[in-house]
């Protein structure tokens, strides 16, 4: 299940963008289930607007994996990476995703 907190830090979601810039996410329904079945991801950030199919198919698929995944307010990922409707994103291992981590903690 994704976490209950959703994700509202305007630093979080500036860095998300430069994580996009820096090409350290993966975007799209294949690529973001790619990225979790092949462990290159740290987390996946998936958009409260998402659909229930969506959200099941995510969070079935990150527990099984061991793969985090936290909720972002709706619409605000889209806004964040300068792709709108989008509803799901994988952050690629290393230090941007750690800092993206300790981000969304505070």
């Amino acid at each position: 299940m994704p976490s209950e907190r959703i994700i509202e830090s305007d630093a979080f979601f500036s860095m998300l963008g430069l994580a996009m810039r820096a090409g350290q996410l993966t975007l799209g329904e294949d690529g973001v289930r790619k990225a979790i079945a092949s462990g290159k991801a740290e987390f996946v950030l998936l958009d409260a607007g998402a659909s229930a199919n969506t959200t099941k198919m995510f969070t079935d698929s990150c527990a099984y994996y061991g793969v985090m995944l936290l909720t972002a307010q709706k619409d605000r990922l889209g806004l964040a990476i300068g792709k709108s409707g989008r509803m799901s994103a994988a952050v690629a291992k290393g230090p941007l995703a750690k800092k993206l981590l300790s981000l969304a903690q505070a």
